[in-house]
């Protein structure tokens, strides 16, 4: 039960799909952020749905492309899309670490998120849209080893104030425990992204981490710790990151 709970809290929270109403206590996001990843499996065996449609269908490049896209801002609501956004905010602005801090509390969007959010949107779309039949399968991968990585620094760094989502998160998550579950799975999800036989799906491994020690020097130096809104943008990165390792690899290899 104490797990079926924590599984309604993190779709409750990182998704869009109904949840029946229960409490927002600390008892019931003490796994919560365990139960991350199945968020992301459910993205990924959608978009196995909509592999197999555009295949029935004759779907072309550019239609798959977009539906891939789409797909995760769907579930999620967007609620990853702005984390990037806002740090695109704060990192344009080229201001001192607390002026980045200010912009990226604030709630407006301005013209370098918006612009890069798009960007973001468009490239990840062009890059889905050139997947070969046997690369779409890393799709099923990505969307949980993002989750993992990202749920791993919510428990884990300091983070930026007090107070906050990721705050709250990292207060009544019981962080030893989803420290090994996500750990488990994160290695579970990579070894089925790997097992493919792409050198290119290898490569995409060591991407995403790279992207999780770039955010990471990023939160630290200039942020003074995580929050919600990096941890956000670390998902997002990993996620086109791993994405374009298999696609351009891929071409060449």
């Amino acid at each position: 039960m104490t797990m079926l709970r924590a599984i309604i809290t993190a779709f409750a929270c990182f998704s869009t799909i109904p949840m029946p109403p229960i409490p927002w206590d600390d008892a019931n996001m003490r796994y919560m952020m365990a139960a991350f990843p199945l968020v992301g499996a459910v993205i990924g065996a959608l978009c196995m749905l909509w592999a197999h449609l555009g295949t029935t269908l004759g779907f072309g490049p550019l239609l798959m492309g977009v539906g891939y896209a789409l797909i995760p801002v769907i579930v999620s609501g967007g609620i990853h899309l702005d984390g990037l956004a806002d740090v695109i905010d704060a990192e344009s602005s080229h201001a001192s670490p607390k002026r980045k801090r200010e912009i990226l509390k604030d709630p407006h969007i301005g013209a370098f998120a918006a612009i890069g959010t798009c960007s973001y949107l468009m490239a990840y779309a062009a890059l889905a849209g050139e997947l070969g039949n046997q690369q779409v399968a890393s799709l099923a991968c990505i969307p949980i080893i993002s989750r993992c990585l990202s749920g791993l620094v919510t428990v884990t760094l300091k983070t930026s104030k007090s107070e906050g989502m990721l705050a709250t998160e990292q207060a009544s998550a019981d962080a030893r425990v989803v420290r090994i579950v996500l750990t488990i799975v994160w290695l579970a999800a990579t070894g089925a992204l790997v097992a493919t036989g792409s050198a290119a799906a290898l490569l995409a491994t060591f991407s995403a981490i790279a992207v999780l020690f770039a955010i990471r020097r990023l939160a630290m130096t200039q942020y003074g710790g995580m929050s919600g809104d990096l941890a956000g943008c670390l998902l997002e990165l990993v996620e086109l990151a791993m994405l374009a390792s298999i696609v351009l690899v891929g071409k060449v290899w």
